[in-house]
């Protein structure tokens, strides 16, 4: 029976000591290595991919913003417009409409989408993208399509003041090819080109 009860307890006394260093290692070490690994190799990603002007943080270039007049829920004919977002770029209520395409309520929404959107920019709707009228998976997609950036182009130039061909040039400058030359689509970082256009109107 002593002897029972000894080898129990040396093997509940090694089961705590494993659950003591897994713990130390997996619980601080692991975390504390690859914390340290990101912040030296991969800083800006590490801390969210912010961005920032004068030394203020602007927003994370991987979450979608809204550019709406101030105080309204109006797009601001100034700043380049990003996708529609059901979550009013809100990033803790993410998610698509779920609506499938044959919907009638998703064809209207994208019906009266295309014909603000082109009324917007001063366009033809043959000329609007489809990402102009359709919001991501995620509703806070912080890319849009360069054929959406450049149908924008001229609404910001003159909004702001600025030389179309400037604006135009601007928007060529932002355009992220695929990854790896194959994988995704081509595509502009509305925060990016945002900003770039705020420097640019500055200079004038």
């Amino acid at each position: 029976m002593n002897n029972s009860f000894a080898n129990t307890g040396r093997m509940v006394w090694a089961a705590l000591r494993m659950l003591l260093a897994l713990t130390v290692v997996t619980g601080i070490v692991y975390p504390l290595v690859v914390t340290g690994i990101g912040q030296a190799a991969f800083h800006s990603k590490a801390d969210g991919s912010l961005l920032k002007v004068d030394g203020k943080e602007v927003g994370s270039k991987l979450i979608g913003q809204s550019w709406n007049i101030k105080g309204t829920d109006k797009p601001d004919p100034k700043w380049f417009q990003p996708r529609p977002s059901n979550s009013s770029y809100d990033p803790l209520s993410t998610g698509s409409s779920q609506l499938s395409a044959s919907n009638s309520k998703l064809v209207q929404m994208v019906d009266n989408a295309e014909k603000q959107v082109a009324d917007f920019n001063s366009v033809p709707r043959s000329e609007v993208p489809k990402d102009a009228v359709t919001g991501s998976a995620s509703a806070i997609d912080p890319d849009i399509s360069p054929a959406y950036a450049r149908i924008q182009a001229d609404r910001v130039a003159k909004a702001n003041g600025l030389p179309g061909a400037q604006v135009r040039k601007l928007v060529e400058d932002h355009v992220t090819g695929r990854d790896l030359g194959f994988m995704g689509e081509p595509r502009v970082n509305v925060l990016e080109l945002n900003i770039a256009l705020r420097d640019l109107a500055a200079k004038h």
